[in-house]
């Protein structure tokens, strides 16, 4: 089986993309391009979360509602969500509701104040786990070693709901990886955006 799928405009995507029509966009902007933005790095793995035992699909469609529910996840404001917080977020039906995943986001957020304070920036912190080439899941898996040693780290220092899979699936999407298939018209885009990128460092 190929491991790509014509996209809109007969060009080779990853095959994931064809689960969805919106897939596309977002595979073809987002997914695998370099991030070194704290904000967008903390959503990124709170909303991977939030997809643990859902679709992909459920939580990009929310997206929006999630920005909005969780102050555009700013993590310095989401850290001083307090129990009143979760009883709304709980009523909020453009969410997933679930406590365990909100509590989670803002004892996150509260550890990535703690990250940010120690390392410098959340970047820099997350960028020290970028894979060696050898250390790259094929497309088949969902865990590598090296996302299993950063939701150890991760969760050494207080995080929750990030286990293994739910890291090497941020890591793909943040771009610490270029793990578009052999073929996918992205992949040398993204390779491109990787090369250029100015990996953050602390302090």
């Amino acid at each position: 089986m190929t491991g790509t799928v014509p996209g809109p405009d007969g060009q080779p995507r990853c095959r994931w993309c064809s689960a969805a029509p919106e897939f596309f966009a977002y595979h073809d902007t987002e997914w695998g391009f370099p991030v070194a933005d704290d904000i967008r790095l903390f959503e990124k793995i709170c909303l991977e979360s939030f997809q643990s035992g859902l679709s992909w699909r459920t939580i990009l469609a929310k997206r929006e509602n999630f920005r909005e529910a969780f102050e555009g996840f700013d993590f310095r404001k989401v850290a001083l969500f307090d129990s009143a917080d979760v009883e709304r977020l709980l009523a909020d039906p453009g969410i997933v509701r679930h406590r365990g995943k909100i509590e989670a986001v803002i004892n996150n957020a509260r550890r990535a104040c703690e990250l940010v304070e120690a390392e410098g920036s959340l970047a820099a912190f997350l960028w020290r786990f970028e894979p060696e080439e050898e250390d790259i899941a094929p497309q088949s898996r969902s865990v590598s070693p090296t996302s299993e040693r950063l939701a150890k780290e991760l969760r050494k220092r207080g995080w929750k709901f990030v286990g293994p899979t739910t890291v090497y699936a941020f890591m793909q999407a943040m771009g610490l990886l270029n793990d578009h298939a052999e073929g996918c018209v992205i992949r040398a885009k993204a390779e491109k955006a990787r090369n250029a990128f100015h990996r953050p460092r602390a302090g």
